[in-house]
């Protein structure tokens, strides 16, 4: 690939313009070292803001986390892993999926410091995992995970999630008590999907939680303590800060997530320097240590964990735009909104039949996303090892096998891991010490 010629950096860029800073010609890509002109820099960044938004969002409706707070945090972990990974490999740090089970588990109680603490010790985890591969090299995550454990655990998040999307995101009155607001939203996401092209359509959650939001508010179905909360809001002022506290029953929950985290971090490298023709392996370490930190920055202040977005490696394919000037918009603009109160209480506004048609897609595209690394890496499932260790942890997963021991209690999540690994390497290892070794 021939690249754009482009002017030098400035003393005080990291970034050099990429042409003229107004297009980009047919075939070329604007690389993560090149910007465009600010204006329109600032313009993609909005737009990986805009499509971060309805995903990191979600996360903290179910949760009982602070949206505001959570959307903060993940502007600072974004500014964060962008240092640490020296610019060179773009990403937004949105809300993962893969801690809203063993969040509500750990914060059954209400008191939502124990997950917090859970968070940050999964971060620290993933940290150190990060430092390993970043001395040792990436070899021996593809070992451990192969295509057909990942797949596996990624499917096994969102069916074990489902009984959460029947409840309105667990948030107490659930889907039933209004069934028709959960339906409409879910028509509008289907909808919106198929109706619009391009970069709308990958906002389909989002405006369909809008239309859903607004069929609410006609039917006078929002909670009219979340609305006077929104009227008493101030526009500017602090988020909404919880201190994390420890225990060994909510870390035994949580950190199995960081074996969903490795594989989201690693298919993310993988993906953009397939878009950029570039190899980044060198840099995989760099991005565990990132999201690990910015992880445990999160978990410390009472935000979500976090993770690499896939929604926005779709606005970079769209836009072929891989600039990290870009992204460092994104995460200012996610910092600046998360100082405003007002914009956080209008998320809590949002009601349980609107997050239970939402989450119902959602949880859907997670399981499914499962099946797209099956088959996006050709698994073979004639080979009774991979198809009985996709098999195991989805059961495990699905019914949500819970085994408590004494404080400790392990769920469907945490037992579906260890299921997916013990039964792949297990099965594996026995293959090999059955088959006979060639004689010489």
């Amino acid at each position: 690939m021939t690249e754009t010629p482009t002017e030098p950096r400035s003393r005080w860029s990291p970034w050099s313009l990429h042409g003229d800073g107004r297009s980009v010609t047919p075939g070329d890509v604007v690389h993560p070292g090149e910007r465009l002109s600010w204006p329109r820099t600032l313009g993609i960044g909005v737009q990986h803001v805009v499509a971060m938004f309805g995903a990191t969002f979600t996360v903290p409706l179910i949760t009982g986390f602070p949206p505001a707070t959570t959307l903060f945090f993940s502007g600072v972990g974004t500014l964060l892993f962008l240092v640490i990974t020296g610019n060179r490999l773009p990403s937004y740090l949105g809300s993962s999926f893969a801690f809203i089970a063993p969040v509500l588990a750990a914060k059954a109680g209400g008191d939502i410091g124990p997950a917090l603490g859970g968070i940050v010790v999964a971060g620290a985890a993933l940290a150190a995992v990060g430092l390993v591969v970043q001395l040792a090299g990436a070899r021996w995550i593809d070992a451990l995970m192969p295509p057909v454990v990942t797949g596996a655990i990624v499917a096994l998040i969102g069916l074990n999630l489902a009984p959460v999307a029947w409840d309105g995101g667990g948030s107490g009155t659930g889907v039933k008590a209004q069934p028709l607001i959960a339906v409409f939203t879910l028509v509008a996401i289907l909808l919106a999907t198929v109706a619009f092209r391009g970069f709308a359509a990958r906002l389909s959650i989002l405006l369909g939680v809008v239309a859903g939001w607004l069929f609410a508010a006609a039917l006078g179905g929002l909670d009219p303590k979340a609305v006077d909360g929104l009227r008493k809001a101030a526009w500017v002022g602090l988020p909404e800060f919880h201190a994390p506290s420890f225990s060994l029953r909510a870390t035994v929950l949580v950190i199995p997530v960081i074996l969903v985290l490795i594989a989201e971090n690693a298919g993310h490298v993988k993906a953009v320097a397939a878009m950029t023709g570039r190899n980044l392996d060198r840099d995989m370490g760099r991005a565990f240590l990132g999201d690990g930190l910015a992880t445990m920055l999160a978990g410390s202040g009472g935000g979500s964990g976090t993770t690499t977005y896939a929604e926005n490696i779709g606005v970079m394919a769209a836009t072929r735009v891989y600039s990290t000037a870009a992204y460092w918009m994104a995460g200012l603009a996610a910092v600046l909104l998360g100082l405003s109160p007002k914009f956080g209480a209008l998320i809590l506004t949002v009601p349980a039949g609107v997050l239970g048609g939402a989450t119902t897609a959602l949880y859907g595209l997670i399981a499914v996303l499962g099946a797209r690394i099956w088959i996006e890496n050709r698994v073979d499932f004639h080979d009774p090892v991979n198809l009985m260790t996709a098999a195991v942890a989805l059961i495990v997963g699905a019914a949500n096998y819970t085994l408590t021991t004494g404080d400790l209690s392990f769920n469907g999540i945490a037992l579906g891991t260890a299921a997916a690994l013990a039964t792949y390497h297990g099965m594996r290892l026995v293959a090999r010490l059955r088959t006979p070794t060639p004689a010489r």
